[in-house]
């Protein structure tokens, strides 16, 4: 079943031209933004890892990696889904000190992806970590990295409508903060999706934490890898798209796991057997820094400030055919 939507009345805001030129200044001046408000320093970064080493990012453990074997090494390789993992020990092999991070341009192919209005089977976003301390192990500190993010978006946003006045997208640089077992008992016969749609529809720029665990119904809100976030202390930070009436995940992060976190999580999620895996060794015996990172999705922030209803309208992929005619008759470009 096709899951595209069109908006009634949706016309683009920016010609061909014009809307490669503000994805362009968007991408540019966000990453200087964020950059600059969180301390980091851009690096280089795989496209694809060695299944052995345990790096790939196992997102919600039904979703199967892109691999293909490399006969001049001898192993097979799988293009990555994130670079949550791989982040941690580019600190530690880079020799960052506590304060400062690193990010780059993380570039997956997530074959199992639904194909949606938000969705693609190519994901592209700016994957982040930086060091920290025992002491900011923290939610306060958290929300105050989660508030620098927020602030960095609205003021690329205020720029971008200097740019091209024709764009007026308004985001709100006040956060509303709320735990996912907040949300259950605030909507109790909702699904995790519709609480966020109901939350965020009244706090237009929303941070949703402490996601992974099952809350007091017996369910997760929602999946999470066991092994980099702390389920105590992530988040997904979520906006109010106007145009598409929904709320629209543009980050998710969050503190780490440590080594006693991740024993707990790795047993709650039936996952023990990757403790031998090189990566969790490391974890395991404190042999990583302590640290904080996430993903920031460049085509959803792009399609976001822009106005769009299709997130193909800012990236280039593949859609079924059913999909390319609906777009195509509503006047929307995919590229």
């Amino acid at each position: 079943m096709n899951q595209t939507y069109i908006p009634l009345g949706y016309k683009p805001q920016l010609d061909e031209y014009d809307t490669q030129r503000a994805i362009a200044y968007i991408k540019q001046t966000f990453q200087d933004e964020f950059a600059r408000a969180l301390n980091l320093k851009r690096v280089s970064a795989p496209l694809f890892v060695t299944e052995e080493s345990g790096l790939n990012d196992n997102l919600n453990g039904y979703e199967r990696a892109v691999s293909f074997d490399v006969p001049a090494v001898g192993q097979d390789v799988q293009v990555v889904h994130s670079l949550a993992k791989w982040k941690r020990l580019a600190l530690k092999r880079y020799n960052f000190t506590v304060g400062n991070g690193l990010y780059t341009d993380m570039n997956a192919i997530r074959r199992d992806e639904r194909l949606d209005n938000i969705h693609s089977i190519y994901v592209d976003q700016w994957d982040w970590e930086k060091i920290i301390t025992e002491g900011n192990r923290n939610l306060d500190y958290l929300k105050l990295i989660v508030c620098s993010i927020v602030d960095a978006i609205c003021t690329t946003n205020d720029r971008l409508h200097v740019r091209f006045p024709q764009l007026q997208i308004k985001l709100s640089r006040e956060v509303a903060f709320i735990t996912t077992q907040e949300l259950e008992d605030l909507y109790p016969d909702m699904t995790g999706s519709q609480r966020e749609n109901a939350f965020v529809r009244e706090h237009p720029t929303a941070c949703i934490m402490q996601i992974g665990d099952k809350l007091r119904s017996g369910k997760p809100h929602d999946g999470r890898a066991p092994d980099y976030d702390d389920w105590s202390l992530n988040c997904d930070l979520f906006f109010w798209d106007e145009v598409l009436g929904r709320a629209l995940e543009i980050s998710s992060m969050g503190i780490r796991v440590d080594a006693k976190s991740l024993d707990e999580q790795l047993t709650k999620a039936n996952c023990d057997h990757r403790r031998s895996l090189p990566f969790h060794q490391m974890l395991l015996n404190n042999e990583l820094p302590l640290t904080i990172g996430g993903g920031i999705g460049q085509s959803r922030l792009s399609m976001l400030m822009m106005g769009c209803a299709h997130i193909g309208e800012v990236q280039s992929s593949v859609w079924d055919a059913e999909t390319v005619e609906l777009c195509e008759k509503a006047g929307i470009r995919l590229l």
